[in-house]
């Protein structure tokens, strides 16, 4: 494409965009409003010179009470790009509006691992329709990476890449690249492979297009290279594309041949994916997507707030074993949230950063006690400080306001605790994930609870207790 071209496209983008690369709500509006008064061709206009994923940002900004509409007047711009873009709910919206041949059609012109991210949801009635609409390759591959698990390296891999083998030239595969009309475009470095299909080095396309014709790829290609299984789990994908700053990397079968390859722009949307899985994980959200349906938002997190109930109630029956010595001295119950409230923010913290170490593989059952004793220290200093600070306050607390009582000792007795909260908090907050872990459970979906319910039956346990035996009571 020429830049005469590109000039009407970057400025309708720059228009209708805002300075964070969000579409302008007045322009939603008025897409909106064109389909509405039934302008089918206004609204194509306005939308045509958007790039495809804009045009899915418009599409996850409309209700979806409007959605049908928009996508009606929209047809011919709702290309396979567009649906690649898509939210994952969003898509399945229109997908479950389209016919299968239809659905057939935009999986056809797209790599293997859109397709798969498009049909993988359907259900299974609507699935074996759209694969039988679908060219028997197109089919078959497609059919192989539902093979895989859900969320491994074979449901991300692409099938389209460039092989050739060992004894070819430079000049071989450089004929090779421009005759077959039906190769992917979209690479940037060849495989190559021995007469078993198994990839032996990997050769830049920038090295390629630099060398003589009559230079052999072996003598070119780099024999080092980082082959990924395909049953390998994503979040491990991203991460040694990220250890290793990978551009793309070859994806094999248990028998080592060359099955597909996996590209950083996949592996981007993994690293975000999986990062906003585990904050959400941590605070039961869900899904935690604006356009889940409200029901599978409401199961997603009314199960964890049950949980939560339960974990309660141990905190709750030692609050109710120092009955008597809350009603002996009141002051008590309005100080005790604080203790278990910090205690609880403290933990928050390193769980944390606890999670996010297991999940990056900074943790390793090789620096475990070395992280377990950091944190120690850090809860230690933590602890000493804030427990210096609020026993200070209730002190002179006591000494201006006489009537709270307790003066000196009831500041002694909150810092003690305080201090031993956060301690135990510390400890919980990096024990927790590392022992689920170990016992090859998700550390983010159930830690949080966990160590909630720690800080605060200790944070209790700890300032009644020794509020109890300090004598403050009788």
């Amino acid at each position: 494409m020429s830049e005469t071209e590109l000039e009407p496209q970057v400025v309708a983008q720059e228009s209708e965009l805002d300075e964070d690369d969000r579409l302008k709500p007045e322009f939603v509006r008025a897409v909106l409003d064109a389909v509405e008064a039934g302008h089918d061709e206004d609204a194509r206009a306005l939308v045509e010179p958007l790039h495809p994923a804009d045009i899915a940002d418009l599409f996850e900004l409309t209700s979806h009470e409007d959605r049908p509409a928009l996508a009606r007047a929209l047809a011919d711009l709702l290309d396979a790009d567009v649906f690649a873009e898509m939210n994952d709910y969003v898509r399945e919206d229109l997908i479950d509006a389209l016919e299968p041949h239809e659905v057939a059609d935009i999986a056809a012109e797209l790599d293997t691992d859109d397709a798969v991210a498009i049909i993988e949801d359907m259900e299974p009635e609507d699935q074996r329709e759209v694969l039988r609409a679908m060219e028997p390759d197109d089919r078959a591959a497609i059919e192989e990476a539902l093979s895989y698990p859900e969320e491994s390296a074979g449901r991300l891999m692409q099938r389209e890449l460039i092989a050739v083998p060992e004894h070819w030239t430079v000049g071989d595969v450089l004929d090779y690249m421009r005759k077959n009309d039906d190769l992917t475009t979209d690479f940037w470095e060849i495989f190559v492979v021995d007469p078993a299909h198994k990839p032996i080095g990997t050769c830049a396309l920038s090295w390629v297009l630099r060398t003589p014709r009559a230079i052999s790829i072996s003598d070119v290609m780099k024999r080092e290279q980082m082959l990924i299984p395909v049953d390998m789990d994503q979040e491990e994908v991203a991460l040694r594309f990220q250890k290793y700053a990978l551009i793309s990397a070859a994806v094999v079968d248990p028998s080592g041949r060359l099955v597909g390859m996996i590209t950083v722009d996949d592996v981007v949307h993994i690293i975000s994916e999986e990062a906003g899985e585990d904050i959400l994980r941590l605070s039961g959200a869900g899904e935690g997507d604006i356009n889940e349906p409200i029901f599978d938002s409401y199961k997603g997190r009314v199960r964890w707030l049950i949980t939560n109930l339960a974990t309660a109630l141990l905190p709750a029956s030692i609050v109710m074993t120092f009955e008597a010595t809350i009603a002996q001295k009141a002051v008590l119950a309005a100080l005790m949230p604080i203790v278990a409230g910090v205690g609880g923010n403290a933990g928050t913290q390193t769980l944390a950063v606890t999670v996010r170490a297991l999940a990056t593989n900074q943790l390793t059952q090789s620096n475990t006690m070395r992280a377990i004793q950091r944190e120690i220290m850090i809860a230690l200093m933590n602890g000493a400080t804030v427990a210096v600070a609020i026993g200070m306050a209730v002190t002179l607390a006591g000494l201006v306001l006489p009537s709270l009582g307790g003066g000196l000792m009831l500041g002694g007795v909150i810092a003690a605790a305080m201090l031993t909260n956060i301690l135990i908090a510390g400890l919980a907050g990096v024990l927790v994930p590392v022992t689920l872990e170990r016992f090859e459970q998700d550390p983010a979906v159930a830690s949080s609870i966990f160590v909630t319910m720690v800080t605060d039956s200790m944070g209790f346990l700890a300032f009644l207790g020794l509020a109890t035996m300090s004598g403050m009571v009788g």
